[in-house]
Formats: C-alpha cells, sequence, structure tokens
C-alpha cells in the first residue's frame, strides 16, 4: 500500500492547488496525507477514475509500480474512459432553448454548444488554455532568455510569424538541455488554469476522449496531463532530442505539430485512428483555429490571454471553463 500511496498523496496535493508537482517520496508526506487520501478517495465519485490516473502517473514519472496493480489500474482506465457507449444526446432545439436570453460570443454559438454536447472527442491547446502561462516562456525566464522569446512566442500566436519559425528560432535561442528542462519545472511547477480540471473530470466521466494538441514541448506537457488523468499516447505535441550527456540536438520535424497547420494534421489523424465522429478544439491561438476542419467546432479561450483574432474566428467564445462545464452536465449523457 506504502508503495502506491506517494502516486495518490501527490494527485491529491495537486488537486487541491492546481500545480503540477513531484511525486512525494518521504514516509513524511505518507504521514501527512494518509487521511486526505482515504477521506478523498472514499467520498469522491470518481475515486475509480482517479486509481486509473494514478497507474498514469507511474508511467510518466518511470516510477516503478507492481506490475499486477498497474495492470489491473490500466484495465479500469479503459474501462472508465471507453466512449463506445456514448449517445448522442442534445437537441439542436434543448440548446437554442438553453441559450436564448443569454450573453455568448462567437460565430455560432448554437453550433458550437450542439458540437460540445455531443462530443465523442474534445481536443485542448495546451499553453495559456489548459495552464494559465505559455510553457516555453516560462523556461525562457528560467534561462534568462524571456523577453526575446515572448516576442517571438506572441508572433506565433496571433498568427503573424509562421509556427514552424517561430518555433525554430525560440528553440535555436534557448537550445534548452534536459536538466535546463527538469530544473525550470522543479523551481516552477505549471499551474492548471482555474476550472479546466472540473471540465476534463466531466468530459471523461461522460466518456469523451481527451486530447492534449499542443505546439510546446511533449517533456513538459506530460505532467500536466497526469495532472488532468490524459493517458500520454492522447499527447500530440513537439518533442526535443538531446544527445546522449543530455545536450539539446533540435527536435522532431515529423510531429504534426511542428509546422503550421500541424493540429489540422493532428486532428485528421485522432480522427482516422479513432473513427470519431464530433471532435471540438479549445485553445486561445491562431492555430487553434485553424483546426476547424477537421474538427466541427472551434471554442476561442481568453480566460489567460484574450487574442482579439482569435475571438473573431472562435464558432464560440469563452472566458471561463465553468461555461464549458455547465453545457456538458446539462446536456451530454453516456
Amino acid at each position: 500500500f506504502f508503495e502506491f500511496l506517494p502516486l495518490s498523496s501527490s494527485f491529491i496535493i495537486l488537486v487541491r492547488e492546481r500545480r503540477i508537482y513531484k511525486t512525494p517520496t518521504s514516509l513524511s508526506y505518507k504521514r501527512i496525507y494518509l487521511g486526505s487520501f482515504l477521506s478523498t478517495m472514499l467520498s469522491r465519485p470518481f475515486a475509480l477514475r482517479s486509481l486509473s490516473c494514478f497507474a498514469q502517473r507511474s508511467a510518466v514519472c518511470h516510477r516503478p509500480l507492481n506490475s499486477q496493480m498497474s495492470a489491473g489500474l490500466n484495465h479500469v482506465g479503459e474501462r472508465m474512459y471507453s466512449n463506445s457507449n456514448t449517445m448522442l444526446f442534445a437537441s439542436r432545439e434543448d440548446i437554442k432553448g438553453y441559450l436564448s436570453g443569454k450573453a455568448a460570443v462567437g460565430n455560432d454559438v448554437l453550433g458550437a454548444m450542439e458540437a460540445l454536447s455531443n462530443a465523442d472527442a474534445v481536443c485542448f491547446d495546451v499553453d495559456s488554455t489548459v495552464i494559465n502561462e505559455e510553457g516555453i516562456d516560462v523556461l525562457a525566464d528560467s534561462l534568462g532568455k524571456g523577453k526575446e522569446v515572448a516576442e517571438l512566442t506572441a508572433a506565433a500566436m496571433t498568427g503573424t510569424t509562421k509556427f514552424e519559425d517561430a518555433l525554430a528560432m525560440r528553440l535555436d535561442l534557448l537550445k534548452p538541455s534536459l536538466k535546463d528542462i527538469e530544473d525550470c519545472l522543479e523551481k516552477h511547477p505549471l499551474e492548471l488554469t482555474e476550472g479546466v480540471e472540473e471540465f476534463i473530470e466531466s468530459l471523461l466521466d461522460k466518456g469523451v476522449d481527451v486530447y492534449l494538441v499542443s505546439g510546446g514541448f511533449r517533456i513538459m506537457i506530460e505532467p500536466v496531463a497526469q495532472a488532468v488523468c490524459v493517458a500520454k499516447t492522447n499527447i500530440y505535441a513537439n518533442t526535443i532530442l538531446f544527445d546522449e550527456d543530455g545536450k539539446y540536438a533540435g527536435f522532431d520535424a515529423n510531429e504534426p505539430t511542428s509546422a503550421d497547420m500541424g493540429k489540422p494534421k493532428a486532428l485528421t489523424q485522432i480522427k482516422e485512428e479513432t473513427g470519431a465522429e464530433t471532435m471540438v478544439m479549445i485553445g486561445d491561438g491562431a492555430t487553434d483555429a485553424q483546426a476547424k476542419p477537421p474538427a466541427n467546432a472551434f471554442i476561442g479561450f481568453g480566460g489567460v490571454a484574450m487574442r482579439e483574432a482569435v475571438r473573431e474566428k472562435a464558432d464560440w467564445f469563452v472566458m471561463d471553463f465553468k461555461d464549458l462545464t455547465e453545457i456538458i452536465n446539462k446536456f451530454h449523457k453516456n
């Protein structure tokens, strides 16, 4: 039990503080959070899903987990996350009645709400959407090159510079080693955006598949995925390459998200591999707006960074994840 407890207690800390920490290992942590772990697991209706999340945390952190326990947890996770029994529930008339009299911004708010209500897959950008900052800017700040990189990030997000050009220029400036990235995450744990955890929890509980599709770096996104119980296999992001000494050696240009129009390619791949029929893209940047099509709807998120170009392109533009959670809980049933 104590071998498993560090994973559990880490999850409880993360849920309460919305910060992504390394898994605690000391006995003092075990003692402090044992009561919290037991009370939370007994009271939460999502205990089984949480257990499968712990198995994913073990895989991402490269921490050993009893093989029988790991297999059992993954099996639970597969059952919990399967969307094979999801039924389309919301009709356009249902949502039209709900929307009547509400102030909502977007080019096709009704269509976006309908798509979200009937979604079998929802794809999220990560930076300034799932987390409340830009991961590459955090890394740049830790290396003393924050201003230069932030300017390139802004150009990529607004669409004034091709994404692949901005990515290459930023990485050429930083040349981050593996240790640089590990030290950055140790000193500045990434923080979840308010309300996103509850929204993703609602999606998973309804049987909706969740993907993280980002122009950011896989090595920095994996802990974020852990935090919201998204499997590593559901991450589409850029891979930084290191040599045998851990020094920066470039990035994998074969990743679909490494170039402009990469997110539509990633979503097309997801649709082809999973057979998803109704897909929604949620994000704060111009590259997220590009993802429709193949996404059936693009929901712009401005709760962290308000970008006018994104608001103008969004089917529905929201400032708070609570608006999306309300739609899922009210209209989507499995």
